[in-house]
């Protein structure tokens, strides 16, 4: 299905080098943000205060936020549990206050703007769970890589298979960047984002690789980067039919998905954009720059008479 079909190839080989230096730049940059500010992690990482209320009626989850943030908590989440009625509040621990003293704090003043509020439950969750937590991310995040790279070696060619897996993980790491430069709450959907990511940029990274070496079986006379350019061509409209229609649902969660959602929105939104371009820019220019042929990805057939000499 084509939107539009571009008779002219698109010399996108040709800007390679310098948009390679510019990714590297905002890599390097990412990774020095990432090690010098840090994340600003969720209480589900850091441990604090959950506390599960229950309403008479729909639960107004903008009021409780307001009533909750008036109590001056600033890193804080609000959301439904279960049904309407029921709403999730997760609290970061203060100095000098126990989860006792918190709930029995936030339960007067949400009862002070609703008499019919009732609380169901009080939990604390510890650091050591949030450490759990994060490590078996971290060990998730590290399968996911080297399944890619496994699938990319025996779909395609080891080349690729390194090329997209740098793609990926620059990604990966600009999203990462992105979180600790504006120190955005880092949580665990998140790390679900992140993870979606990955599984969307190689599937984009796939497409291009296909169509490479379908070029290469049928442009026999042509260069390694006019294949290139021919195969990024032909695959922009697939581009932005797929990636236009997903930025929309993202961007439907983002501006309406509220506090809960906006920052799993905000990685899958930086993750689109930055998946696009290394696909295109990444990946095919390292593959290109690593030596890729015609021979690694189309195996010569061997004709009757040169097996029977062989015989």
């Amino acid at each position: 299905m084509e939107f539009f079909r571009i008779h002219r190839t698109i010399p996108f080989m040709r800007h390679a080098l310098v948009l390679n230096i510019i990714s590297l730049v905002t890599f390097v940059a990412a990774v020095f943000f990432i090690l010098t500010r840090g994340f600003h992690l969720s209480i589900e990482f850091t441990g604090g205060t959950v506390m599960e209320v229950n309403y008479a009626q729909t639960a107004q989850l903008e009021n409780v936020r307001g009533v909750v943030s008036k109590l001056g908590y600033t890193d804080f989440q609000v959301q439904n549990f279960g049904t309407s009625h029921d709403v999730m509040i997760r609290l970061p621990l203060q100095e000098g206050q126990t989860s006792a003293t918190q709930s029995e704090t936030v339960m007067a003043a949400l009862k002070a703007a609703d008499s019919g509020v009732e609380l169901r439950r009080v939990e604390f969750v510890g650091p050591q769970v949030g450490q759990e937590l994060l490590h078996n991310g971290l060990m998730a995040l590290l399968v996911v890589v080297i399944g890619i790279m496994v699938y990319l070696g025996f779909r395609f060619e080891w080349k690729f298979a390194v090329a997209g897996v740098i793609a990926n993980l620059h990604d990966v790491v600009i999203i990462l960047g992105f979180f600790a430069f504006f120190q955005w709450e880092f949580s665990l959907s998140v790390l679900a984002g992140v993870l979606a990511v990955l599984g969307y940029s190689v599937n984009e990274s796939v497409v291009i690789m296909d169509r490479i070496r379908e070029n290469f079986r049928k442009y026999r006379k042509a260069d390694v980067q006019e294949v290139i350019n021919s195969a990024i061509t032909q695959t922009i409209s697939r581009t932005i039919i797929t990636h236009g229609s997903t930025q929309m649902m993202v961007l439907a969660m983002l501006f309406f998905g509220g506090p809960t959602l906006h920052y799993f929105a905000m990685a899958l939104t930086i993750g689109i954009w930055f998946g696009i371009y290394s696909s295109v820019f990444v990946a095919a220019a390292l593959a290109m720059w690593m030596g890729v042929k015609r021979e690694d990805l189309v195996k010569p057939v061997k004709k009757e008479g040169e097996e029977g000499e062989a015989a």
